[in-house]
């Protein structure tokens, strides 16, 4: 809980809702384009990064707060439930990073699309890791090659991505300003550099053939969530804002 609450204070410094506003600004057209019945937020209680999401039923689960408490690698969600999943920063600060992904894969639904926020270790903010001190820069910042054959072993085919701030972490809103030129300029100059990247992953399986949008599906729609102990929970319909 103590690591938990140092990601929450971190993300409200300036370094912190600089990083978040660019973030959200790389989510918002992707997330708009997914289309199904559930979407689910794995991390970041505090903040609603599928905002823009069109899909109408969709929580956010987390060990410190959310909708549901939940580890990232133990889920309580049914299988082939889920046609969105968003984990920002998940995996970095995961024990077994491998577990994460694999309950990612069981909980998608065939074609479902899986979208990871990560820290980038090829970037200015990789070299800052390397100093150490508190959140995020305790955490294992994983190449995008790396989790790219991670996910390649679980049939979760890559789809492209980005990445985004570009510019030194600095802790002072007015030297984040100065260095403003290399957010614009990152994309055409240096564009593997980036502080953070946005990787997405769609699920497939081999042998199923996937019927988009019939009507049988709406008809028998289930709880996402499954059972655990003696109580039983849903995530609720939220309403865009």
């Amino acid at each position: 809980m103590k690591a938990a609450a140092s990601a929450r204070d971190w993300w409200q410094t300036p370094l912190g809702r600089h990083l978040l506003a660019q973030e959200q600004d790389l989510l918002d057209p992707v997330v708009q384009d997914v289309f199904g019945y559930h979407a689910v937020q794995l991390g970041m209680p505090d903040v609603d990064l599928l905002r823009e999401s069109r899909i109408r039923t969709r929580g956010i689960l987390a060990i410190d707060g959310g909708d549901v408490v939940a580890r990232p690698d133990q889920l309580p969600l049914a299988d082939r439930s889920i046609d969105l999943l968003l984990m920002p920063h998940v995996l970095e600060f995961a024990g077994n990073p491998h577990a994460v992904l694999r309950e990612a894969d069981r909980v998608l639904m065939p074609e479902g699309r899986l979208i990871i926020l990560g820290f980038n270790p090829f970037s200015l903010w990789g070299m800052r890791h390397f100093a150490g001190g508190g959140y995020p820069w305790a955490g294992r910042f994983i190449p995008v090659p790396r989790l790219h054959d991670w996910l390649q072993l679980l049939d979760l085919d890559t789809r492209g991505g980005r990445y985004t701030a570009y510019a030194p972490p600095l802790r002072n809103p007015s030297s984040l300003a100065r260095w403003g030129f290399m957010e614009k300029a990152g994309d055409r100059w240096w564009p593997m550099a980036g502080g953070v990247f946005m990787l997405q992953a769609v699920k497939r399986v081999r042998g199923v053939r996937v019927l988009h949008a019939q009507p049988a599906r709406r008809a028998v729609a289930k709880p996402v969530l499954v059972a655990t102990g003696r109580t039983q929970r849903h995530l609720r319909p939220v309403d865009r804002r």
